[in-house]
């Protein structure tokens, strides 16, 4: 069997945030000490995960 290392991709994307928002986010970064970007994309999937059934139904008819 080969070894095969996995990459994952990654794109870059620019979103607009409020100010008290981003220094929210950065002091969680800060007091957990990882990266903002990290912060961001776990909230990201944890909301996405969590999202309601019928919420996520319909979320899914857009795409």
């Amino acid at each position: 069997m080969d070894f095969i290392i996995k990459k994952n991709t990654s794109s870059n994307k620019t979103v607009r945030m409020s100010d008290d928002l981003i220094e929210k986010i950065n002091a969680i970064a800060n007091e957990q000490n990882v990266s903002f970007n990290q912060v961001v994309v776990q909230c990201c999937e944890y909301a996405i995960e969590n999202i309601k059934k019928s919420d996520n139904k319909n979320l899914t008819e857009r795409d």
